[in-house]
Order: C-alpha cells, then structure tokens, then sequence
C-alpha cells in the first residue's frame, strides 16, 4: 500500500501538531521525528487527545543546539486516534512525518 508521507509545520511551543494549512491534525501515524535541541537536554511529550489526552510517547534530545534528532518508526509509525499534541520542553523545534 502506498501512503503519502507529509511534514507538519514545526513546532515550537507546546501545542497540537498542524498540516501546513494549518489546521490541526486528525487520526494519523508518525512516520518520523526531527527535533531540534536547546543547548539544554530537553524532550518532547507526545499525546493522543490534546494536553490532557494519554502519554503516547516521550522522546528526549541531547543538551546540544548543533546535533538535530532525527527518527524513524518501524512498520507502521506510531497511531494517534484523535489529534497529535506535543508538550516541548528545552527544544527549539519538532517537525513530524506523518501519513
């Protein structure tokens, strides 16, 4: 099956995820991540269902503001049913990669 993979708008503060219209993101899988780090260790937080929906995932960056995190998920990504919010702390940004 063939899915288009498309990119959100990144993020820079706490929030919901965005398509580059943007309008908030609906039921979707994570593809990928591209994080940008502070010269801080920080993470991004990761829930289905806005800022009080389940912890899906937490993902961490290094203290460095040269060294971008990029990941990629196996098989199918990661299943969001309801929206993608992620809670930023110490990053300056993160893009998904969603389909």
């Amino acid at each position: 099956m063939t899915i288009d993979v498309l990119a959100s708008v990144p993020l820079t503060s706490t929030g919901q995820f965005t398509n580059q219209t943007p309008i908030a993101l609906g039921r979707t899988r994570i593809k990928a991540v591209y994080m940008i780090p502070t010269g801080t260790a920080g993470s991004v937080i990761f829930r289905d269902g806005g800022s009080g929906g389940a912890t899906v995932m937490t993902l961490n960056t290094v203290a460095s503001a040269t060294q971008p995190t990029y990941l990629i998920f196996p098989g199918e990504g990661v299943l969001f049913t309801t929206n993608v919010h992620g809670t930023v702390t110490n990053v300056t940004s993160a893009t998904i990669f969603y389909g």
